[in-house]
């Protein structure tokens, strides 16, 4: 059904065309920006993963480090530095999904004025009613990102946390439960990356399945 919606905005765009040589709102070109977008955010996601997975790993260093030398504050000024610029690629990716979500926005509302431009009531009902269908959806693939992002930032919280016990823990010479705290961390990373995957996932699908056609305009 929602196939054949998009096929009715084609052929309502076609003709549209028959009266002007451009969209009104150039929908191509804020597909093209919405796009672009899509794959800037997943290369600040894989660049995030990346930079997590690497503070973790110098977090455990840190720990065998301290357990076999006792308390080095040139470690911890390291490491406390690696979690600093994870927080900061947090932030720029948080930045990636703001625009997302603006350019989503934008292209939405640039079909929506063309398709209420219409004369025919019958196929803007319907092309309405499509085009509110897959943004709804997509709105909801964007909250659940923007919660996947919260989750980040608070697994860099407690990572640092961490750390700051870990110092308690090397001079009392007693790690045992800086073990499970760190397992927790860890365990939760694979979890948030895959949540933010899925807005890559959907975002493509949306430019690709739902609004290609208009690049046969």
């Amino acid at each position: 059904m929602l196939k054949k919606s998009i096929t009715l905005i084609l052929i309502a765009i076609t003709i549209s065309s028959c009266w002007k040589n451009k969209s009104p709102e150039d929908l191509i070109r804020l597909k093209q920006k919405f796009k672009s977008q899509v794959s800037t955010f997943e290369n600040k996601k894989e660049n995030a993963n990346k930079i997590v997975n690497s503070g973790l790993e110098s977090l455990s260093s840190l720990k065998s480090a301290l357990e076999d030398t006792k308390n080095e504050d040139k470690e911890f000024a390291k490491v406390y530095g690696d979690w600093e610029k994870v927080n900061k690629k947090v932030e720029n990716l948080n930045k990636e999904y703001e625009d997302l979500k603006t350019k989503a926005s934008n292209l939405f509302s640039a079909m929506e004025k063309q398709t209420n431009s219409l004369s025919d009531e019958t196929s803007k009902k319907t092309l309405l009613k499509a085009i509110d269908k897959a943004k709804t959806k997509y709105n909801g693939t964007l909250a659940n990102t923007s919660e996947a992002i919260g989750k980040l930032r608070l697994l860099h919280g407690d990572a640092v946390e961490v750390i700051k016990a870990l110092e308690v823990a090397a001079a009392l010479n007693s790690f045992d439960n800086i073990n499970d705290q760190m397992k927790n961390i860890e365990g939760r990373v694979d979890g948030i990356m895959q949540e933010l995957n899925i807005a890559v996932v959907e975002s493509k699908k949306l430019y690709e399945k739902k609004i290609t056609e208009l690049d046969q305009e």
